[in-house]
């Protein structure tokens, strides 16, 4: 009965976030009410907020799996392994997989809601609490692993994650200007290498 339950809880979640982007992205965010996102699923409003508590949620979750991405992988390197090549590696091959958190992915509807969650003052200002999440969570990976001190590990976890965002969004602007991803990638690599060796030369010492 339990996996039942929770097979049915993920299919009422998924069902309202495809209702909750669809109305969005042909409406607009700040156009579309709660009321009109449980109306499309055929849920209670009520319903909509147990599963997502803010109207930005029904957009921010799908970055929620990338929040504590960068610690993962610090957490998980392989010994002897440097923080910092970990990090720019796996970046590298999101690049290759056209990875929507990377800004390298031209699928209209991609392309859409990345062009919405950017053009959206709330969901902007969300996504500022999503990249304070991930520099606390990378910052305590880099202290666990890396055994830095606190405020070295703060401070290179925010210039990764910030490098990282600032790599997504010049790709985004590219391929939302008309470039495709195939012709971005070439760029959007020798970039991340660069931000990443200028990353590796500042913190040498440390990581």
């Amino acid at each position: 009965m339990t996996g039942l339950r929770e097979r049915k809880k993920a299919r009422t979640h998924a069902a309202i976030s495809e209702a909750a982007i669809a109305l969005f992205l042909e409406h607009g965010f700040d156009q579309v009410s709660v009321a009109q996102v449980a109306e499309a699923a055929e849920v209670s409003k009520r319903t909509v907020f147990a599963y997502f508590p803010a109207k930005e949620d029904l957009v921010m979750h799908r970055f929620a799996d990338h929040e504590d991405e960068p610690a993962r992988v610090v957490r998980a390197r392989p010994p002897g392994t440097r923080p910092l090549d970990v990090l720019r590696d796996h970046f590298l091959r999101a690049l290759r997989e056209r990875d929507p958190v990377t800004g390298l992915n031209d699928l209209p509807q991609i392309l859409a809601f990345t062009r919405m969650v950017h053009e959206t003052p709330a969901l902007r200002t969300r996504a500022v609490t999503f990249q304070e999440g991930s520099v606390r969570v990378l910052t305590e990976a880099l202290q666990d692993t890396a055994h830095v001190p606190a405020l070295t590990a703060r401070l290179a976890a925010t210039h990764v994650v910030s490098t990282h965002w600032m790599l997504s969004m010049d790709n985004f602007r590219a391929l939302d200007d008309g470039r495709s991803a195939d012709e971005r990638y070439p760029r959007a690599v020798a970039d991340a290498e660069h931000a990443f060796t200028l990353l590796a030369e500042g913190l040498a010492r440390h990581l």
